[in-house]
């Protein structure tokens, strides 16, 4: 199945992830250039640069092929009042030398339980191997 992909990672050119409120996108990282930037826990701006393996790079490319991300919808937008506060938005974008994938998704979606959950999943593998990298960065 992954070999038959749509998206080759041979292909790979690079992925861009952002998140945040959708008035406030100021968490990103763009493994293109290295530019990693977020909010803290002590809500500061951290900028870095976190230039990641290719090892990296194929785990979550066979990650997004295995959750289906291939096959998920442009917007995954749900009711935001439904949820107190803003909710949180982020936008994954895969870019390959013929064709690129991007998705919006609202962590207030609820129309697909499945495809909520592969998001949910897809995000936190995300971030967990941005902040590995992270970790090995600093040492």
């Amino acid at each position: 199945m992954i070999k038959n992909a749509p998206y080759k990672f041979s292909e790979f050119k690079s992925f861009v992830f952002k998140y945040g409120t959708s008035d406030s996108m100021v968490n990103t990282y763009n493994s293109a250039t290295g530019d990693y930037q977020y909010l803290n826990r002590k809500d500061s701006l951290v900028k870095t640069n976190l230039p990641l393996h290719s090892s990296d790079l194929l785990y979550l490319h066979r990650k997004a092929a295995e959750l289906g991300f291939w096959d998920f919808p442009v917007q995954e937008l749900g009711d935001s009042s439904k949820i107190k506060g803003k909710p949180l938005r982020y936008y994954i974008e895969f870019n390959y030398q013929r064709k690129s994938k991007k998705v919006w998704f609202d962590e207030s979606f609820d129309r697909d339980l499945k495809l909520k959950d592969a998001n949910e999943t897809f995000i936190k593998e995300i971030q967990r191997v941005l902040g590995e990298a992270e970790e090995k960065n600093k040492k």
